[in-house]
Parts: structure tokens; sequence; C-alpha cells
């Protein structure tokens, strides 16, 4: 899979998409990550992209020319068109559920806006769909889009050492993932939990599924109205609200 990332700030993007997992990913060709600066494409004489806003207000507003031209640029190299998705306050919410759609793409391209926007017809004209990270504001989309280039890399093969890796983390399955235990299996009087240690992988099983559903009737219970639930995962939830009681 491909990755395009629109941005004032490419160095800003590179320097983490270089570390770690995804920068071994990248390395060893499991993801393509490419970084373009829409400054390179003003036609402003002092290499301006931004103007004042139109009606007055604070701050400025990303010009359309710049961002238009770099997206043309990257469709003319590539060959084709990419799904093009602008990093904004505005968008749907980001869920597992929507990263997991986009990661089975050839090729996507995240436009990250600055200031205090950008100018509403190129959006109009070139822009697939709008994804937000959260309800709140920062002050670019640069991390937005990081974030979501991380969340989508790390469900492609090859860029984990297993499926299990990411599969059975929080939300990939509509739950959050059960707690977590290493050594030493003593620490500040507190004990690893005997299952953990017994050696019986179908009872490891059973007390993970169970403490996925209970952690999540506890932290997110709004999960448990979307997740797919069996009768025994209800039964068991209400044996916890009964306990409660």
């Amino acid at each position: 899979m491909r990755i395009d990332i629109l941005t004032l700030f490419p160095e800003m993007c590179e320097s983490v998409l270089s570390e770690s997992i995804i920068g071994r990913a990248r390395a060893n060709g499991f993801v393509e990550i490419e970084c373009h600066n829409i400054r390179d494409y003003t036609e402003d004489k002092h290499n301006r992209v931004d103007d004042a806003p139109y009606g007055g207000g604070t701050g400025m507003i990303m010009q359309a020319q710049p961002v238009y031209d770099c997206f043309g640029a990257l469709c003319a190299s590539l060959g084709k068109r990419p799904r093009l998705i602008y990093m904004s306050p505005k968008g749907k919410v980001l869920t597992q559920q929507k990263a997991k759609e986009l990661s089975t793409l050839d090729n996507i391209a995240l436009l990250c806006g600055h200031y205090e926007g950008v100018d509403e017809r190129v959006l109009e004209e070139i822009v697939d769909e709008e994804i937000s990270i959260g309800d709140y504001v920062l002050t670019g989309g640069e991390l937005p889009a990081l974030v979501l280039a991380d969340c989508i890399s790390r469900m492609l093969p090859g860029v984990l050492a297993n499926e299990d890796a990411f599969t059975l983390e929080s939300h990939y399955s509509g739950l959050l993932e059960y707690p977590q235990y290493t050594r030493p299996a003593e620490w500040h009087g507190k004990s690893v939990p005997e299952v953990l240690i017994s050696g019986h992988h179908a009872n490891i099983g059973k007390w993970q599924h169970e403490k996925s559903l209970e952690v999540t009737f506890r932290k997110r219970p709004d999960l448990l109205e979307k997740a797919d639930l069996s009768d025994k995962d209800a039964a068991f939830i209400d044996t916890i609200k009964n306990s409660e009681k």
C-alpha cells in the first residue's frame, strides 16, 4: 500500500515516519509513505501559501492553488488519482473499522491543513472525504495524518510480527483489550493472575475474552451497544451488572 501526505511540514512527518515499527516497515517495503511539500507548488514570489480570510476573522487560510497543484502533480506522477482524505475536525471521527476499510486500498493521500484551514473551493473540488481523530482542535493536520498513517500501516501484511499483534488489541473487534502482564510474577505485593501462568490455553483464552468484556463494560460501555456479542457474552455482562446491584 502507498500513502501520500500533502503537507507544509514534510520534515516533521518524516521524523516520525522514519522511526520504530513504521520506519522499519517502510525500509523493508511493506508500506510506501511519501511526503509532499505543498509550498513547492506556490506561485507566490515570496513562497507564501496563505492569505487573509474573506469576511474578516483571525488567522490565515491556505490558498487553493498550491494545494490543487500539489495534488495534481501527485496524480500525474502516479498515473492515477488516489483517494484524497482531508484531516479535519469537521470530519467523521476515525474508528478502527474505518482504518480497516482504508487499509484495503492500494493508495490514499492525506491532506494536512494548517493555520485556520484551507480554502473551501479546493476542498469541494478534490477531497473525497474528511476524517477527524477526535472532537478537539490542533494547530495542523500533520499529527492527525501521522495517526491515521500509523493506524493503517500496522494492519498491513509484514508490518507487525503476526496478525494477532493487532487483531487482539483494543477496538479491533469492537471491545477493549484485556489486561496484560509481564515479569516479574509478583510486583509490589501483586501477583499475575494464576490462569495466565497455568499453561492451559483454553482457560487463558476464556479469561482474556471475559476480561475484555468486563473492561469494556466498565470503561467504555457505549462500545458494547455496537459490538457483535454472543448470547454467552450478553449473559456474562448481565452477571457483572447483577454483582454490582
